[in-house]
């Protein structure tokens, strides 16, 4: 749960923020960790939880994601993207659950943009923008307060680093390091981070 995984959808994107830091206790193991996987060329899924379950459960998704699209040659929107990884939650909710909590966003052509909520009981939502982890109680009010449907990539960034100056300020987990991404029409991309 010390996680940060921080996303926010506009109207012809998806920007997607998580803290680099991989520890265990009191031990940090890496400061170079990829929580943000890509999936196919227009989807995002940031993971916070068990490190080896998040791991696994996006694996998991990815492969089949892209195992669905090989066999149909059709790959899936956004929003059925989301419910499959949903469904995978509930059927492992009751064998032998994965402890993470997770962000899916993507682009698509007849949709747009659009940023799915789901957490480690299989729940999933719809929103605007969103947080995992403990972070989330400190960055929510700002993204409650400042967030607009009309935001720009850079208007999203200016908000994502108010949010990261927030964390530094406040939780006594510092993470400096973050790793923020962005899905639109013309693919996913890396957002240099600005010190």
């Amino acid at each position: 749960m010390a996680d940060t995984v921080i996303g926010i959808a506009g109207r012809d994107f998806v920007i997607m923020a998580a803290d680099k830091a991989r520890a265990r206790s009191i031990v940090i193991m890496t400061n170079e960790e990829d929580k943000i996987m890509d999936l196919e060329k227009n989807k995002l899924l940031g993971a916070s939880g068990s490190p080896g379950d998040c791991s696994q459960f996006c694996d998991l998704i990815q492969k089949n994601l892209n195992l669905h699209r090989f066999k149909t040659d059709v790959p899936l929107s956004t929003s059925a993207a989301a419910h499959f990884t949903r469904n995978q939650l509930a059927i492992a909710l009751r064998k032998s659950p994965y402890q993470c909590n997770l962000l899916l966003g993507g682009f698509d052509e007849n949709e747009g943009a659009s940023l799915y909520y789901l957490d480690y009981l299989a729940s999933l939502q719809k929103m605007k923008y969103g947080a995992q982890g403990y972070a989330s109680y400190f960055v929510l009010s700002i993204l409650d307060k400042d967030y607009n449907p009309d935001l720009s990539v850079d208007d999203a960034l200016t908000l994502l680093h108010r949010c990261f100056g927030e964390l530094q300020q406040r939780f006594m987990i510092n993470s400096p390091n973050f790793i923020i991404k962005v899905v639109d029409a013309n693919g996913i991309r890396l957002v240099e981070q600005q010190h």
